[in-house]
């Protein structure tokens, strides 16, 4: 599981800094998809869903799933 959790917070570490270099380098408007980002790990606890985990969840189907709506 620990290593589910780390790549979880390495995608979404990368999907920041993307959004950062984007909206620097190219347009402000790139700055909408740390918005999404962020959006979606404040409502992550609350709906118990994660597109990330439920994408790990699928490609490790041996290890322990993550919010998997328990």
């Amino acid at each position: 599981m620990k290593a589910k959790i780390r790549a979880h917070d390495g995608i979404v570490g990368l999907l920041y800094g993307t959004s950062v270099v984007l909206t620097l380098q190219v347009g402000i408007e790139w700055v909408y998809l740390a918005g999404a980002v962020a959006v979606l790990q404040i409502l992550s606890p609350f709906t118990k869903f994660c597109p990330v985990y439920f994408i790990l969840n699928k490609l490790m189907p041996d290890t322990e799933p993550v919010q998997n709506f328990s």
